[in-house]
């Protein structure tokens, strides 16, 4: 296939012999004088490769790199310049053009031109190749992004739907041990749901911003669980952490634990009071989850449980999964649970 060729030179005699020698290479060239028509020329037509000279009339070929590096022309130019004016082949280099050629009428001038051309032109589709499958990965990426939020979505529903039948479930049964029991297991669910719910919301697909998602967590426990008479108070303080979707469903799972935990027990009946919930840089590749009060504190909210230890378990395995361990400070009034979360991602690799 021919070459399209743009020839900016005002040498009239040298664009002729160009013109002449590469034709017979199966390059199609065309010369313009006149720079500004030149670059109007560009605009309008697709070329592979602008021979460019140095010296034009009333401007330089540095002046004409620079309107077509502002217009936006993206096509490969050659240099062309005398043999004693290296720093000005440099310096348009530095300034765009693929390559350079020395001026001259020898015909191992037209030999290294057709080499430049040939090599220019070849790199130039290389670029394009490349950043046409660059594109093709970065709209699948987008359809796939797309496709996992819409499934994020759904599972949230479904998993809200299931939520829902739990608390229809809860509320019209005798049974306070079996009401109790659904009752946290709704709570359990909805943690799962809220986890999904923030991917979908979220920029960034597989990652969980974890003040927005304790921020709902919390709401939703709040609105499932009599507090007596919002006599307690839940506080939240959270940094912009982003967690895994595995990581952020376990620390949304012991938060849930922990909260409803202390929501039956850690103030007596009527009593007001605050919980307290935190997620907070600690190290560097750490952040601290807590879980704290100001009730009876810890033995007696242990000795005032009537579950059967799964919530515990929960608690345990979840905060294994995610750190170093639950661990509870002791302390003179209240309780706290302390969860450090690891925040270095593993090397898939390994």
């Amino acid at each position: 296939m021919d070459l399209r060729i743009l020839h900016i030179d005002d040498d009239l005699a040298l664009a002729q012999l160009v013109k002449k020698k590469l034709g017979r290479r199966n390059c199609v060239v065309r010369h313009d004088s006149d720079a500004q028509a030149a670059l109007l020329l560009l605009q309008q037509e697709p070329f592979d490769v602008v021979i460019l000279d140095h010296y034009l009339e009333n401007t330089t070929g540095h002046d004409v790199l620079e309107q077509m590096r502002t217009s936006q022309i993206d096509v490969p130019v050659i240099y062309i310049t005398g043999s004693n004016e290296a720093r000005v082949a440099i310096d348009a280099i530095k300034a765009g053009a693929a390559d350079y050629v020395i001026k001259s009428v020898d015909e191992d001038f037209f030999d290294l031109l057709e080499d430049a051309i040939r090599q220019t032109v070849s790199t130039a589709r290389l670029r394009q190749e490349k950043q046409q499958a660059d594109e093709e990965i970065r709209r699948g990426k987008e359809r796939a992004e797309t496709l996992l939020a819409e499934m994020n979505h759904r599972v949230a529903n479904s998993l809200a739907l299931v939520a829902s039948l739990l608390r229809l479930q809860a509320g019209a049964t005798d049974n306070e041990q079996l009401r109790q029991a659904l009752t946290e297991t709704q709570s359990r669910i909805s943690a799962i749901a809220g986890m999904h719910r923030s991917l979908y919301t979220s920029e960034h697909v597989n990652d969980v911003a974890m003040d927005r998602y304790l921020d709902a967590l919390i709401k939703d426990i709040s609105s499932t669980i009599d507090t007596g008479k919002n006599l307690i108070e839940i506080v939240l303080d959270a940094d912009p952490i982003e967690l895994p979707a595995d990581k952020a469903v376990s620390a949304g799972m012991i938060v849930s634990e922990l909260v409803t935990n202390a929501l039956k027990y850690a103030y007596p009946e009527g009593t007001a009071g605050k919980i307290h919930v935190s997620f907070k840089q600690h190290d560097k590749g750490l952040a601290k989850l807590a879980v704290e009060d100001q009730g009876v504190g810890l033995a007696s909210e242990h000795k005032n449980a009537t579950s059967t230890g799964l919530g515990h378990r929960i608690i345990k395995s979840m905060a294994d999964a995610i750190g170093s361990g639950i661990h509870y400070p002791s302390r003179e009034r209240g309780a706290v649970a302390e969860v450090m979360v690891s925040l270095a991602v593993p090397d898939a690799t390994g």
